[in-house]
Formats: C-alpha cells, sequence, structure tokens
C-alpha cells in the first residue's frame, strides 16, 4: 500500500522507501548487490525481497527520477547496470524517515495461525510445530547477532548495526514467548477437552455469536446470538 501523497515526498509503497533507504549509503549497487544487501540486513525485520521485485522498484524510482543508473562495461564480463541515488531522492527518502505517519507494524505470524486452530490438531504435533519454529529463531537470532558484529567494519552502519540488535533482542523474545507457548497448549487442551464435541470432532457452541459479543468489549459469557444485519445481507 502506497503511503498518502504529501506536499514533501511522493506516495510511494513501503518497499520503494527499503530500496531508496539502502541506496543512501552511498554506493552505487546492481540490483542483485541490493537483494543480497537487503537478506544481510532489513530482511530480518522488514522485507526479503526476490531479485525481480528489487529491478521493478529500482526501474519505478529511476523513472520518477529519484535513482540514476548508469552501465558499466568490463572486459570479459557482461555489463553491469549500477544504481545510485538522486538528490531528489535523497530529500524524498529523508522527509518521508522524518515524516511519514508512525504506523502499528502488521504482524503475519504463520505459527500463531495454526495455534489459533489448533482444535483441528493434537497436543503434540502442536508442540512439534512450537520446537521447529524454536530451531529456526534461533538460526535467526544467530545470524543477526553475526551480522550486527560484522557492521562494525563502517562507521556509517552505526545505524543499521542498532537495527540488527534491535532484531537479536526481536528474535531472542519471540523465543522465550515461543517456549511459554508448550506450556500454553497443555492448559489450552485440557480446557477444550470440556467442550462438546461433534462427529468431526469440531466443537459446539454453547452461544453461537458470542464472538461478537467479545470484539465489542462486552464478553463473551450469557451474550444473545448476533442476528444478520442489514449491512450483512447486502453484502452478499
Amino acid at each position: 500500500m502506497s503511503e498518502p501523497e504529501s506536499e514533501q515526498y511522493p506516495a510511494l509503497p513501503p518497499t520503494s522507501w527499503a530500496v531508496l533507504g539502502m541506496l543512501s549509503f552511498g554506493e552505487e549497487l546492481t540490483g542483485n548487490e541490493l537483494k543480497k544487501w537487503a537478506d544481510w540486513s532489513i530482511g530480518f525485520y522488514y522485507w526479503s525481497p526476490s531479485v525481480s521485485q528489487v529491478y521493478a522498484e529500482l526501474k519505478k524510482l529511476e523513472k520518477l527520477g529519484l535513482v540514476q543508473s548508469r552501465l558499466v562495461n568490463e572486459p570479459g564480463t557482461r555489463g553491469r547496470r549500477l544504481y545510485a541515488i538522486t538528490e531528489s531522492g535523497i530529500d524524498a527518502v529523508r522527509t518521508w524517515s522524518r515524516e511519514a505517519p508512525v504506523e502499528m507494524p502488521v504482524l503475519k505470524h504463520g505459527v500463531m495461525l495454526r495455534m489459533y486452530m489448533g482444535h483441528l490438531n493434537d497436543p503434540d504435533q502442536l508442540k512439534a510445530i512450537v520446537r521447529e519454529h524454536i530451531v529456526n529463531l534461533e538460526d535467526k537470532l544467530r545470524r543477526a547477532g553475526e551480522h550486527a558484529e560484522h557492521s562494525d567494519r563502517e562507521p556509517g552502519w552505526a545505524f543499521s548495526q542498532m537495527s540488527l540488535r534491535w532484531a537479536e533482542r526481536y528474535f531472542r523474545a519471540e523465543i522465550e514467548l515461543s517456549n511459554e507457548l508448550l506450556d500454553d497448549i497443555d492448559r489450552a487442551a485440557a480446557q477444550f477437552a470440556r467442550s462438546d464435541i461433534d462427529d468431526l470432532g469440531l466443537p459446539r457452541p454453547r452461544n453461537p455469536g458470542s464472538w461478537n459479543g467479545v470484539s465489542e468489549g462486552l464478553g463473551g459469557d450469557n451474550v444473545e446470538p448476533s442476528s444478520t444485519n442489514e449491512a450483512d445481507t447486502q453484502a452478499y
């Protein structure tokens, strides 16, 4: 989704700002190099793009005058197209970084989605999923730490290094939450066992539609089933 139009900076999707940000470290880079750098840095907490995504962003930004490119031919090798941020690009990304509205991050947690529908699984399998998730997190934690350590070579990467240290803390906290989840699964299984289960193994609702009351902050107990309103009817 693009940012709202501003007098100071153009309406661009977040991935465009990410590319401009990576080009703001003073180097000319190919699309492949930008992809590698994204995996090395912002891929730990924001975006791990494909090469085609990177080049699509670069072409768009060049058309807008925020990026410029040049073809470099070296003897015995294929030509390389190097991209650099323009003065207009620097002004735009600097203004966006300073003035864009602060938004809540969007969390899309595949493991938690599977925990949410844990009634379709069994506790031991759910725990196996969580343990595999922890192994993946430990690998990300290790690599984020290694990349942060190697960021010392350039003083200009100080804030990049800071973000990698944040990623380390994030993965460490996620590991702790996931370990707690192993005990939570047992408690949830014990509570679920009190449900009235149908022939398909699904829980029969005691108060159909009570989730609507919970979402409105009314609590889930003794809530009358919600009737179909006019808006719901018109939607179909």
